[in-house]
């Protein structure tokens, strides 16, 4: 009997759990590519970040991303090095980014019906040793219980510590890089 009634705990247990995960607001990112270029003269500096994880919770119109920044990879070892260095980025002592903040434009996007939408997004970046505010626009596409959020933005590197002032890192480096974000969720 008491085996029975143990039984019966643990698939009510397992049931409320599915049930609640199920009608939860939140969406979690099972692919998030995060890509930055930087152009100069010198040469074209790009690379990809698919290690980031994200989530969107539908009832509040929060969002956040986090970015592991050694991450990111590179065409060439040596810009990736560079990027690591205590120099540039020292993914040592700030080993990730982070992006908080919500829609602002919520009531305009049905997370139930297949569209696509304009979401517009204020918060705070995190990178390195810098926080700054953030105002910027993407789409939210919805198919099925699948939704994909893409943006595109600048950011201004000085803005968050990142600066060379001399040497050759200071003209093969932009002064503003270009982000895209595009990530896939689905219900947690």
């Amino acid at each position: 009997m008491k085996k029975l009634t143990f039984l019966t705990a643990i698939i009510l247990a397992i049931a409320t759990i599915t049930v609640n995960s199920q009608t939860s607001g939140k969406l979690v990112s099972s692919k998030t590519q995060i890509k930055f270029f930087s152009s100069t003269p010198a040469e074209d500096i790009q690379a990809a970040n698919t290690t980031s994880v994200s989530t969107i919770n539908k009832e509040t119109g929060e969002v956040v991303f986090s970015v592991p920044m050694q991450g990111f990879e590179f065409e060439k070892a040596l810009m990736q090095k560079h990027f690591n260095s205590e120099d540039f980025l020292n993914t040592q002592s700030f080993p990730k980014a982070k992006l908080k903040g919500k829609i602002t434009n919520l009531d305009k996007i049905d997370f139930s019906k297949d569209a696509t939408y304009t979401a517009s997004f204020e918060g705070e970046m995190t990178i390195k040793e810098g926080t700054k505010p953030v105002k910027e626009n993407g789409t939210i596409t919805i198919k099925g219980n699948v939704v994909e959020l893409q943006s595109k933005f600048n950011i201004v590197l000085a803005d968050y510590g990142i600066t060379f002032v001399k040497g050759k890192p200071s003209t093969n480096i932009a002064k503003t890089v270009e982000i895209n974000v595009l990530a896939e969720y689905k219900p947690e």
